[in-house]
């Protein structure tokens, strides 16, 4: 693109003297090796730690006009040019003396130097005297600011130049970050202001430079928010406006993107009477055509020498593989021809344990070197009940090639969009294991020259376009004969010869089969070949029940769990119950009731069997078809029957107890936890919050599974919705609100058909939050007004409570201020009848927007405050920043915008550490408003554009529409015009679609022609 730097900007020149001393560029004494001394904003220095007076506004022009020098002497006709241009005062050089003399004495040893008069013979001294001018000499390496902000500069161009933007971005943000304000702050005279302007100038294009590293690495959302706010800043700077121009429509908002090119251009004519230059006229061009190389990197780079992210998340490959040399072969001929085609896919099919995954990850480990760039893997889940979806699989795989969170999309196409420019130019490798189907698969390929992907199923791909198709069959006898030769010993196999090939036939030459048989007898040195030949050979053991090609699987599960020890078998048996994509230690140990350290002994031992995996350091998961055989086995031989019922109802026991200990420890004193389903089993207990939440976040997907799993058991279902309710923060993450909602779904359906009206309540106070968070208030008002009425059938007050209180707040958001009013005031009063503190401050809060929504602002600020009492006094943080929020609106229609921004800012500080993406993006969008009232419209559209960012995929379309108004108004304050109208129309469409009343408003600030 025109007028992209393709390197980082280095400092602009200044005029030098001829040669510099040799004696500046050594290395000075101790003492002066302790001074440092800033220039990137007020003149300041330091020893040590120790901050040193530099005196008058003149005497810091004196200082720095020689720190500027860099070692150079300045003669006093230039220090007095410096300092005052044409009209020096008639005692400039006496001054001048003085200012010298004065420096001499705070920076010299012990202040002795000045005094001596000192001369650049004086090794002690940094300012010496010379040739009638004076120098600053010897400084230590990175003494000055400036020079340190240089050397990163240039390290920063050289890891650009070889490909390396991840550090080049870094060190670029250190170089930002040495700025403390104006540069040479408060200085007065020529020489200041000259250095001002050069160096302000050499800011900005690192900042440019920065920003177009931001975009070549798909943190366009990022940069949208910091580029508004430069473009506010620096209006008729026209490469921050092609980088805003770019990075809004690499962010989907291509009519904003048009919209800032007209604004420039209407600028640029009534300030300067000029057209935009080529450069950004080529690109709104561009845009109209929708140019597919937009969504490339803005400046291609060279074929790095370093990739900054490369990731190697292959499994291990097996140390004993064997056999498959054909395929080995014939696999590694394709991926060595990725290079230079568009990309090289091969896809295995075979019955589940054939070996699919251990030849894949086989090949892919000796294809590592053709594919420098990493290799990514992900398990697809494709056999189990509920499939790996392709948006969470490109978000992690995009998190691994160094995208970041808030750079990630949300649609399925987009994420898949921006994989393949991500990828573009890299050599990656992506293993796809235990896939569904080929819809599964597509959006993960990725489809540039250089890349491959491994697809492994147990369905032939043939909705894969040029695959290379692999169907995998059961081993040769060769093969199974010397795979199981390799795991048992040559010693033991080779005076058994035809036990040994009895053992894998019986295995049905599967390999996983034959591991899991020849594994148990290796740990057995009692046994020979010939007994475990005749066990296999013992039909009665094997499980007829499923289909033929996995009979010989089931019959070696079979021959290994007879092998196990009765705690081992126990183990084995009872942990296949749970759904969940995993378990961790303490769950294990809830569901078998032992001790954590027993737990972990008796889960190692299964994956020394092969029975259970070892999923991450304290998890562990079966393979799917060993599941499914662990819940036959369960049913099949756990004595007595009830055992099974016991187990789950400990671990149902476990997260409930646990998820009500996070609750507890983020809002003390809440008394949800003291209206909760008992449990008999104890849950986790947690020091901190931050230890809490993230046990919560770890066990998120476990957590929901086994809810949705107890809606089939209905004297487990009053306990999973309780647990739901307490783990409502996933609700409100973003990280978990699909499967939240999914979860809450099944469990008030369940409830509803069991005829457990109290249970049902509950759960549909779940949906309440759900809908509520979404932005789906009719719905969440529906659902509220049920709860009222099963809860009061069921004499359980606390759902009363929260619905009334919920109402309240969805009363506020559609204008029926009466209504909300007279649910909130009922919520308080049954608040304070179950003694809830906490219940009670959130709906003061809560009725302080209705007051401050009919005009009654100064008891809208008495009662938030009134809540914010309350929840301090309780030690209630997260809770608190709620009440924070209620009170910095409040403060914001009264006029008191600093309070109001102070106290919002805590409120964004708390929903950071606390992980609530909602209530930090909306803390954002209310400081926007503070912002907009206090005429700060660039800093209001920087925080508008953060809330937008932070709020994708989670509050509904009602919030982004109320965000967009604000971040319309505040773009109009900046001058950006056209793009505030693009922000209204998009806002009125949103409206307009919801039936919103909002919607009026913001047609009225479209202009005439627009409105129509």
């Amino acid at each position: 693109m025109d007028g992209v730097p393709n390197g980082v900007p280095r400092v602009p020149e200044q005029r030098r003297p001829d040669s510099t001393p040799q004696s500046a560029m050594t290395g000075g004494p101790a003492d002066a090796a302790a001074l440092r001394f800033g220039v990137l904003g007020p003149v300041r220095a330091w020893r040590g730690d120790e901050p040193v007076s530099t005196g008058s506004p003149q005497q810091r022009a004196l200082l720095a006009a020689l720190l500027l020098r860099e070692g150079a002497t300045a003669t006093a006709a230039e220090l007095i040019d410096a300092l005052w241009g044409e009209e020096p005062p008639s005692q400039a050089l006496a001054a001048v003396r003085t200012y010298a003399s004065r420096l001499r004495k705070v920076l010299g040893p012990g202040g002795e130097a000045g005094r001596a008069g000192g001369t650049g013979a004086a090794a002690s001294a940094v300012l010496v005297s010379e040739s009638g001018g004076y120098a600053v000499r010897d400084l230590a390496e990175g003494a000055l600011d400036l020079t340190v902000a240089q050397d990163l500069a240039t390290e920063a161009e050289k890891a650009r130049s070889t490909g390396d933007l991840c550090h080049a971005r870094a060190t670029l943000r250190r170089v930002l970050a040495l700025w403390d304000g104006e540069t040479l702050a408060g200085v007065p005279g020529p020489y200041a202001e000259a250095q001002r302007v050069r160096l302000e100038e050499w800011r900005l294009q690192l900042l440019e430079s920065c920003l177009d590293m931001d975009l070549e690495q798909g943190c366009h959302a990022e940069a949208v928010s910091e580029l508004t706010a430069l473009t506010a800043a620096h209006p008729l700077r026209e490469r921050l406006r092609e980088l805003l121009m770019l990075a809004l429509y690499r962010s989907g908002r291509q009519a904003e993107a048009l919209a800032v090119y007209a604004d420039t251009r209407h600028l640029l004519a009534d300030e300067l009477g000029v057209d935009p230059r080529p450069g950004l006229s080529e690109l709104q061009q561009r845009i109209l055509q929708a140019d597919p190389s937009l969504a490339e990197p803005s400046s291609p780079a060279p074929e790095p020498a370093s990739v900054p992210v490369r990731p190697a998340q292959l499994p291990a490959t097996v140390p004993d593989f064997t056999g498959r040399a054909g395929f080995v072969r014939e696999l590694g001929d394709i991926l060595a021809s990725a290079e230079g085609r568009v990309m090289a896919v091969s896809a295995l099919a075979g019955i589940g344990g054939v070996g699919k995954t251990t030849l894949a990850v086989h090949v892919a480990h000796q294809a590592r070197t053709a594919f420098p760039d990493g290799q990514l893997y992900v398990d697809l889940q494709g056999a189990g009940a509920r499939a790996a979806e392709p948006e969470t699989v490109l978000g992690s795989f995009l998190r691994a090639l160094g995208t970041a969170d808030s750079a990630i999309p949300d649609s399925l196409e987009e994420r898949a969009a921006l994989y393949r420019s991500v990828l573009a130019g890299r050599r990656v490798l992506v293993l796809l294991d235990n896939a569904r189907d080929a819809a599964q698969v597509r959006p993960l390929l990725p489809g540039t020259d250089g890349c491959a992907a491994l697809v492994t199923s147990r369905v032939r791909m043939v909705g894969l376009a040029g695959a290379h198709l692999i169907d995998l069959d059961v081993m040769s006898p060769d093969e199974a004969l010397a795979l199981f030769t390799k795991i048992v010993g040559e010693e033991r196999v080779a005076s058994e010869r035809k036990a040994a090939l009895d053992v894998v036939a019986a295995c049905g030459f599967l390999p996983l089969a034959i591991r899991i048989a020849a594994s148990r007898l290796a740990a057995r040195r009692t046994w020979t070949v010939s007994v475990l030949a005749a066990k296999l050979a013992d039909e009665r053991r094997r499980l007829d029940e499923l289909q033929a090609g996995d009979l010989a699987v089931k019959a070696t599960f079979e021959l290994g769990y007879g092998q196990l020890e009765p705690a081992q078998a126990r183990a084995f048996r009872l942990l296949g119950l749970a759904d969940g994509p995993d378990i961790s230690v303490a769950a294990a140990a809830a569901v078998l009731d032992l001790p954590l350290e027993d737990t972990e002994d008796l889960l190692e031992s299964l994956v020394d069997t092969s029975l259970l995996e070892s999923a991450a350091p304290g998890r562990y998961r079966f393979h799917d078809l060993v599941r499914l055989y662990a819940r036959a086995c369960a049913e099949r031989d756990e004595l007595p029957p009830s055992e099974r019922g016991s187990a789950l109802s400990r671990l149902l026991d476990f997260y409930l107890a646990s998820a009500a200990g996070v609750y507890a420890i983020e809002r003390p004193g809440d008394r949800l936890v003291d209206h909760l389903e008992t449990t008999s089993y104890p849950g986790l207990r947690f020091d901190d919050r931050h230890a809490a939440q993230d046990w919560l976040y770890a066990e998120a997907m476990c957590l929901l599974a086994y809810a949705r799993q107890s809606a089939g058991r209905p004297e487990s279902l009053p306990r999973a919705i309780d647990m739901l309710w307490a783990a409502h923060d996933l609700s409100e993450s973003g990280a978990n609100s699909r499967e939240f909602e999914a979860t809450a779904g099944a469990l008030v359906a369940a409830a509803r058909s069991h005829g457990l009206g109290r249970a049902e309540a509950r759960a549909l106070m779940t949906l309440v939050n759900v809908h509520h968070v979404s932005g789906r208030f009719e719905r969440a008002e529906e659902e509220a007004e049920r709860v009222i009425l099963l809860a009061r059938e069921s004499d359980d007050l606390l759902p009363v409570c929260w619905a009334r209180n919920a109402r309240g707040i969805i009363a506020l958001y559609q204008n029926r201020h009466t209504d909300g009013e007279e649910h909130l005031s009922r919520a308080i009063e049954h608040f304070r009848a179950l003694g809830d503190r906490p219940g009670e401050a959130a709906a003061l809060c809560n009725l302080s927007r209705i007051h401050l929504a009919t005009g009654r602002t100064q008891s809208a600020v008495a009662l938030a405050q009134e809540g914010i009492d309350i929840y301090d006094g309780m030690g209630n943080s997260m809770r608190g920043a709620n009440a924070r929020y209620a009170l910095g609106l409040a403060l914001t229609q009264s006029g008191e915008l600093r309070d109001a921004a102070d106290r919002l800012q805590e409120a964004l500080e708390v929903f950071r550490d606390s992980r609530q993406r909602l209530w930090e993006g909306m803390s954002l969008f209310r400081l926007a408003e503070v912002d907009l009232a206090a005429r700060r419209a660039a800093s209001a559209a920087a925080n508008a554009e953060m809330a937008l960012t932070v709020l994708r995929g989670i509050g509904g379309e009602w919030r982004r529409g109320n965000v967009l108004t604000v971040l319309g108004r505040a773009l109009s304050g900046i001058g950006q015009t056209g793009r505030a109208q693009v922000c209204w129309q998009e806002a009125a469409g949103i409206y307009e679609e919801l039936g919103s009343p909002e919607a009026a408003d913001v047609r009225a600030l479209l202009s005439p022609a627009q409105a129509a």
